[in-house]
């Protein structure tokens, strides 16, 4: 039987628990025989795939390596993901390169399928690699089926640490969240982005986004979401306006009374 993680609450309350049994928790999940399963299979063959035809045909290496990026809704989108990985993401006109979805791009570029060399697929600790990611996203997948929100905080926390050790030159990084789902909509609650803001000029959109980080989170360089303390103070704004978004509807008493609760369990 599968390790289902333990969520007692959602919100700031939830988010510290999970955090104290982090550990406790990922062991106990990555010791299931589904993942254990699906990971030593994964291991024992991808370094014989050299194409991404022969990746998309066998779908348990695909549920892996697709799982690996936030991408198992596309586990049946077996010709856009052959296509994506074909493409790589050397030409800027490549496929991966022209979705709007930065994961994308994360897929082709870490397969890289169309470099001259050979695919990584094939390169040392490659295997490894791609089992942790699929590991850690399984996780959130799993946690994010008792509270989507948490989810999302985990793979906020996680993909941030990531992004701000490289954001990119100029507002790379920004258009990187932006075009990132997940990502994307923590930012747009935790900064109090009006709906429809997707509609926008996509430099409005950036203009926003800046703006509103810079007054509510006091962050003005991604390159500072490396700090934990800063991506703490984000996932927490983001949590914090999710639980008085989801009791508005009952009444302002109920609002106030879930933000004094929150308070000492906080800080405390």
């Amino acid at each position: 039987m599968s390790f289902q993680p333990v969520v007692p609450t959602g919100g700031l309350a939830g988010w510290m628990f999970l955090d104290a049994t982090m550990a406790s928790q990922r062991k106990a999940f990555d010791a299931g025989p589904r993942i254990v399963s699906d990971t030593a299979y994964f291991e024992a063959n991808i370094g014989s795939v050299e194409t991404a035809e022969k990746l998309v045909a066998d779908r348990r290496l695909l549920r892996v390596a697709l799982g690996a990026f936030g991408l198992s809704g596309d586990l049946d989108s077996r010709f856009l993901i052959r296509k994506v990985l074909e493409g790589g993401v050397t030409d800027p006109d490549a496929l991966a390169n022209r979705l709007t979805d930065e994961r994308y791009k994360d897929l082709a570029g870490a397969f890289g399928f169309d470099a001259p060399d050979g695919p990584r697929s094939q390169d040392a600790g490659f295997a490894e690699r791609i089992i942790e990611q699929f590991r850690r996203r399984s996780f959130e997948v799993a946690v994010g089926q008792t509270d989507e929100s948490l989810r999302l905080a985990l793979n906020a926390d996680r993909a941030l640490e990531r992004l701000a050790a490289d954001p990119g030159p100029g507002d790379t990084g920004w258009f990187r969240i932006m075009g990132t789902p997940p990502l994307r909509a923590v930012f747009e609650i935790a900064l109090g982005l009006p709906d429809g803001i997707a509609q926008l000029d996509l430099d409005k959109q950036l203009e926003l986004f800046k703006d509103r980080a810079a007054r509510r989170l006091e962050l003005t360089d991604l390159s500072d979401l490396a700090e934990a303390g800063v991506r703490d103070k984000l996932v927490e704004t983001f949590l914090l306006q999710e639980q008085i978004r989801s009791v508005a509807a009952q009444s302002p008493a109920a609002t106030a009374l879930t933000l004094l609760q929150a308070i000492p369990q906080l800080r405390g």
